[in-house]
């Protein structure tokens, strides 16, 4: 089956449906980040550190990876970045094209798979923005791979991603504050489905999601040229059983050295 469009129709009904990653920042925060006090994203509470970016994104050529959703790439064009944003859901994009037409902004916005940046040019961005979403890639180190191609030596690449961890439990019981330990990792939305139950999970229109193990996640960075600078957690913001026990996101801000 074709993963990526099955994901990518999957997103587009989440805009319609109107959920958390599908809404746009209002006018009041883009005014905030014309004006210097700016701020995003790429876990689920947590901002990222100002101090992970240069001292001034004024010019820096930006890429917003599978970051649709007028959330990140607004922001940081509004805090004068030369802004592109690309992602699999056509309207999450129509999400940022929003918020630029009703804002005053300017960005570019390319309907594209984070595996596959052929459109873009070798070393062609100062800074990459790759919130959590690899979870829907089958195989993530194509991602770091297109990533490190198309960022500058010396570049800064920031992204957000799901802890393994999180997918040991059965969802179902988590979310009625049951930790029931079920599946290994890695694996995928479908692996432990029945054979009978496949079929429909797809053609009801959700997401399939990957688990990544943390080896892929990091040493996947490294193995691309990748020196890791930062680190943080997050999580759900209490809202989930698993938050009273560990931390279920991770950012890392790491930069893209010229090794021989």
């Amino acid at each position: 089956m074709d993963t990526t469009k099955q994901n990518s129709d999957a997103w587009d009904k989440k805009v319609e449906e109107g959920s958390r990653y599908t809404q746009a920042v209002s006018s009041d925060t883009i005014a905030k980040s014309k004006s210097g006090d700016w701020k995003i994203t790429v876990t689920t509470e947590k901002s990222v550190p100002r101090n992970w970016f240069p001292k001034s994104i004024e010019g820096l050529k930006v890429l917003c990876l599978a970051s649709g959703g007028g959330q990140q790439a607004p922001v940081i064009a509004a805090a004068g970045a030369d802004v592109t944003v690309t992602d699999i859901s056509k309207k999450q994009l129509e999400q940022d094209e929003m918020v630029a037409r009703r804002d005053g902004l300017t960005l570019k916005t390319v309907l594209g798979d984070m595996t596959d940046l052929r459109y873009f040019e070798d070393e062609q961005f100062d800074l990459v923005i790759n919130p959590v979403s690899n979870l829907f890639v089958k195989d993530v180190q194509p991602v770091w791979n297109e990533v490190s191609r198309v960022l500058k030596t010396n570049g800064i690449l920031i992204a957000g991603f799901t802890n393994p961890l999180l997918w040991i439990f059965d969802d179902n019981q988590e979310r009625k504050g049951i930790l029931d330990v079920k599946y290994s990792i890695p694996s995928s939305t479908l692996d432990y489905l029945p054979e009978d139950e496949v079929k429909k999970y797809i053609t009801s229109g959700q997401t399939i999601e990957y688990a990544h193990t943390l080896e892929d996640q990091i040493q996947g960075q490294i193995d691309e040229g990748f020196v890791i600078t930062g680190f943080y957690e997050d999580d759900f913001g209490g809202t989930r059983i698993i938050d009273n026990y560990i931390k279920t996101f991770i950012a890392t801000r790491a930069i893209k050295l010229k090794i021989d």
